[in-house]
């Protein structure tokens, strides 16, 4: 019942920026976690960055800590994915995924968690 959209994507250098952003339809009760994954051509899908919207507890994947930051607007009803000094091995298909709720994540990057899912956004990083 909760419709993800994501936006922002797009081609950029190696060292760029981009900011994605994920309009959610709704933010219920049941609604705890919220974050971005991403899948590149060829491997599996990778958790890259969560938040757990009632605290702002966030968590990151190694290998974007101190380049991404994952933000809230409770206003909106979005999650944004701020992501600096891009790198190639960066490209990839990004999802913005929300959990419905049910209990706490001891591993809150797990995709496997998470029940509403948006169609994606392309983000490429050339060199």
């Amino acid at each position: 019942q909760v419709q993800l959209v994501e936006s922002g994507g797009g081609s950029v250098q190696a060292g760029g920026s981009l900011r994605l952003s994920c309009a959610a339809s709704e933010w219920t009760y049941s609604t705890d976690y919220m974050g971005w994954f991403r899948q590149a051509p060829g491997k599996e899908r990778e958790g890259v960055a969560t938040i757990f919207i009632r605290g702002g507890i966030k968590w990151y994947v190694d290998s974007v800590k101190g380049r991404f930051t994952i933000s809230q607007d409770n206003a909106k009803k979005t999650v944004f994915l701020q992501m600096n000094s891009l790198k190639s091995e960066d490209t990839a298909m990004y999802y913005c995924a929300a959990r419905g709720g049910g209990g706490y994540l001891d591993r809150p990057l797990l995709s496997d968690y998470y029940t509403y899912w948006g169609q994606g956004t392309q983000v490429t990083v050339s060199s």
